[in-house]
């Protein structure tokens, strides 16, 4: 007999399906794990927390012509107020940060350009134009006395460059722990790191901190580096990429970010 309110789903049931998806979870893991290590043993870049120079000769152009894309971007500061957070534009933000403090103004995501907020900075816009295989630029607003939990990227075949743009004092501070290493931005000054390391991000100051924050591929071996490519493209169609795009589109025209 059932009585109203009860379930006729045997009781082995839920268990079943929850062994069933945490399976599943380990395998992914499993999976994302070996992924790594293929790209690690195929890597011609560092695999440790920083990245030399090398591996993104591009970056010295962008220090070269920092001040103008400073210029800019004071433009763009004038209506920091309005500039979306890193939550409104993507919900898996809210996991490491809280409130307003994490704002962007983006160039490009996903390999899409943005061409409102390129004509807006249309310096920058040509500098990124030149970057090889860019993926991921915009400029990452980090509000007084912001933190941002510890985290990791989600995949090792890109690689992330800043460039301090805005960095208030005292610069130590304002500082991001990527595993055992620590990294206090310098005003026109890049430095490239692996993001598939945990890392942490904290603004102790008074003011507002701005990078031009930049994800290209990681040089791999040439075999490597075309499936590289191919799962870069891939994510382009990912749910979370069209998310992305549409939760930008919504913002108001005036704003164009």
């Amino acid at each position: 007999m059932v009585y109203a309110g009860m379930s006729t789903v045997p009781a082995a049931q839920p268990n079943r399906f929850a062994r069933a998806v945490r399976a599943l979870s380990q395998t992914g893991r499993r999976i994302e794990a070996a992924v790594e290590r293929w790209l690690a043993k195929n890597s011609l870049a560092e695999t440790s927390e920083i990245i030399s120079r090398t591996a993104v000769p591009w970056a010295a152009t962008l220090e070269a012509n920092w001040t103008t894309i400073r210029r800019e971007l004071d433009e763009v500061l004038r209506e920091r107020a309005a500039l979306p957070t890193m939550q409104e534009l993507s919900p898996y933000q809210e996991r490491i940060v809280q409130g307003r403090v994490w704002k962007a103004f983006v160039f490009r995501a996903y390999g899409m350009r943005f061409s409102d907020n390129c004509r807006r900075c249309p310096e920058t816009a040509k500098l990124l134009d030149a970057v090889p295989g860019l993926e991921v630029a915009f400029f990452s607003v980090l509000e007084p006395g912001a933190h941002l939990a510890a985290h990791r990227g989600a995949y090792k075949g890109l690689i992330r460059t800043h460039l301090g743009l805005v960095v208030p004092e005292p610069r130590d501070r304002v500082r991001m722990k990527v595993g055992g290493e620590t990294i206090v931005w310098q005003e026109g000054r890049a430095v490239t790191f692996d993001d598939t390391y945990r890392h942490e991000v904290w603004n102790d100051t008074d003011g507002v901190r701005v990078v031009l924050l930049i994800d290209t591929p990681r040089p791999l071996a040439p075999g490597a580096a075309r499936v590289n490519w191919l799962i870069v493209r891939g994510a382009r169609i990912a749910p979370m990429a069209f998310e992305f795009y549409r939760r930008l589109r919504k913002r108001p025209s005036e704003i164009k970010a």
